[in-house]
C-alpha cells in the first residue's frame, strides 16, 4: 500500500508530519478515464449549462411589470379649484412633479376621483396617504389626507376618503394628487370631466375677445408677440389630453428676441422633452420665471441680467407647433399666472 498525504482542516500534510510517524491511507479510487486534477474543459462545460438553465426559466422571472392595458380612467376632481402645479410628462427615471397639487385649507373633504377599493390609508414617509385601487390596473393616490376610510373598503365616485392635512405647498395646504398603473404616471386631469362651459341666448353668436398685449398685472413682456393660449386647463394641441397649461404662449418669428421682464440672475438651464431647450431665472422675493422652446442656450448659469437683457430667442423645441415662446413663472415654489406679476 502506498502511503498518501492525510487531508487537515486547512491543508494537506504529509505522512511523517503527523506525530513523527508514517501514517499511511488508501489510495482515492479514480474512475477510469478521470484524473484527481481539475479539468478546465469540463469546468466551462458546466458553466455553460448553469448558463442555459438560468436562460431556460420561464418569462415571468425575467419580464418587467406589465403596465395596465386599459386607459386612464375618467376621473372627478378630488378638491374644487385650479391646480397650483401641474403634471410633469417625464420618463419613468427622470426628475419631475409626477402629480398634480390642488389648493385647499386644512380640513376640507378630499373625495375620491373614481370608484374602486382602498388600496392602502397609512403612512407614506412621514405623510397621511390614501390610494385607490379602480380595479383596471389604475389607481389614485391622495397626499396628505388624514383617511377616514381603511384599506379594503369600496368608495364610489365622490365619496369622502378623509380630511386635507397640511405639509405639502408649504406654508400653504394642497393636495397631491396622483395617477399610476404601478410603472408608468398619468395626469389625472388628462381624465378629468371638469369642461369650460358658456350658456347664450339662442341665436346670438358668440363674441371673441381680443387677446392683451400687456401683462395683466402691469409687467412687461419678455417677447413682442401676441398670447395664444393662457394660463389654467386646456386640451393640449398635441396629446389631445385635457390638462394644466403651466404658463403662458407668446407667439412670434424664430428668432425674436426673448428679454428679461425684470433684473434676475440665472439658476438652471436645460433640456426637457416636453419644454425643449429652457433657462430659468430667479429674480428674488421667491419669484422665479422660466422661458421654454428656445432654439438654443444663449445664456449661462449664474449669469446676471438686467431688464431688457436677452435671455434667448423664440424657437420651436420640445413639444411644439410652432415657434412661440412659452413663459412661466412661481411664487413661493407655487405656479403662478406669468400675466398676473406686477412691474418690477
Amino acid at each position: 500500500m502506498r502511503c498518501q498525504p492525510m487531508r487537515t482542516a486547512s491543508s494537506f500534510v504529509s505522512p511523517r508530519a503527523v506525530g513523527g510517524q508514517t501514517v499511511c491511507y488508501p489510495p482515492v479510487p479514480v474512475r477510469p478515464g478521470h484524473s484527481r486534477e481539475r479539468d478546465p474543459q469540463r469546468s466551462m462545460h458546466r458553466i455553460c449549462l448553469l448558463c442555459v438553465a438560468l436562460l431556460m426559466l420561464p418569462a415571468t422571472v425575467w419580464a418587467p411589470v406589465p403596465a395596465a392595458a386599459s386607459p386612464p380612467p375618467s376621473l372627478a376632481p378630488p378638491l374644487p379649484g385650479v391646480p397650483v402645479r401641474g403634471f410633469d410628462d417625464v420618463g419613468r427615471y427622470e426628475a419631475g412633479h409626477r402629480g398634480v397639487d390642488l389648493p385647499g385649507r386644512v380640513g376640507d373633504p378630499v373625495v375620491a376621483a373614481a370608484g374602486g377599493t382602498v388600496s392602502f390609508a397609512g403612512s407614506v414617509a412621514g405623510a397621511p396617504t390614501v390610494s385607490v385601487d379602480h380595479g383596471d390596473g389604475w389607481r389614485t393616490t391622495y397626499q396628505n389626507v388624514h383617511a377616514s376610510v381603511a384599506t379594503g373598503e369600496t368608495v364610489r365616485q365622490g365619496q369622502p376618503l378623509g380630511t386635507l392635512a397640511a405639509g405639502h405647498c408649504r406654508p400653504a395646504a394642497c393636495l397631491h394628487w396622483g395617477l399610476t398603473d404601478g410603472v408608468r404616471y398619468a395626469d389625472p386631469l388628462a381624465g378629468s370631466r371638469v369642461a369650460e362651459v358658456r350658456l347664450l341666448p339662442r341665436g346670438t353668436v358668440p363674441v371673441i375677445r381680443p387677446r392683451p398685449v400687456a401683462a395683466a398685472g402691469g409687467g412687461p413682456l419678455p417677447v413682442d408677440g401676441r398670447l395664444t393660449s393662457g394660463f389654467g386647463l386646456r386640451v393640449h394641441p398635441i396629446t389631445g389630453e385635457r390638462r394644466l397649461h403651466d404658463g403662458v404662449d407668446l407667439a412670434a418669428a424664430c428668432g425674436s428676441p426673448v428679454t428679461a421682464p425684470r433684473p434676475g440672475v440665472v439658476t438652471r438651464t436645460a433640456w426637457s422633452r416636453a419644454y425643449g431647450w429652457r433657462v430659468f431665472l430667479d429674480h428674488g422675493d421667491g419669484l422665479v420665471t422660466a422661458y421654454n422652446h428656445l432654439p438654443g442656450l444663449d445664456v449661462t448659469v449664474g449669469q446676471r441680467l438686467g431688464k431688457g437683457q436677452r435671455v434667448g430667442r423664440v424657437g420651436s423645441t420640445g413639444l411644439s407647433t410652432g415657434c412661440h415662446l412659452h413663459w412661466m413663472a412661481w411664487r413661493d415654489g407655487a405656479l403662478a399666472d406669468p400675466l398676473t406679476l406686477p412691474a418690477p
